[in-house]
């Protein structure tokens, strides 16, 4: 978060940072996910496009990481770097906290290839 560029790592600053083992099942429930490894990353939260004063959001906007799935997507793919795969989890849900969907970053996030 803190080799974020201006003017995203200030707004970032609000965003709590959440390590589990695992998803909960109450998430992949909500993303109609049954496998928790197939989850390296969520955010959790109202976007900022969303966000409005007049309707203050009273939680706390969070993104979680997923040790498991991160580790196996890491030993899976053999040619990334721990720190650059992690990186980019918590990039992709800080899209999400700017308002990008999943749409929108695979337009210029290909991380899959």
């Amino acid at each position: 978060m803190a080799g974020l560029p201006e003017p995203f790592r200030s707004r970032a600053e609000v965003v709590q940072l959440r390590i589990a083992d695992l998803p909960d099942t109450d998430m992949l429930h909500e993303l109609g996910l049954r496998d928790p490894m197939t989850l390296t990353g969520l955010y959790e939260g109202v976007p900022l496009t969303h966000k409005s004063a007049s309707h203050p959001d009273m939680t706390q906007d969070t993104i979680w990481l997923f040790v498991q799935p991160i580790m196996a997507e890491w030993n899976a793919r053999g040619d990334v770097d721990l720190n650059d795969l992690v990186s980019n989890v918590v990039v992709h849900e800080l899209a999400h906290f700017f308002g990008w969907s999943d749409e929108d970053i695979a337009t210029i996030d290909r991380w899959w290839e």
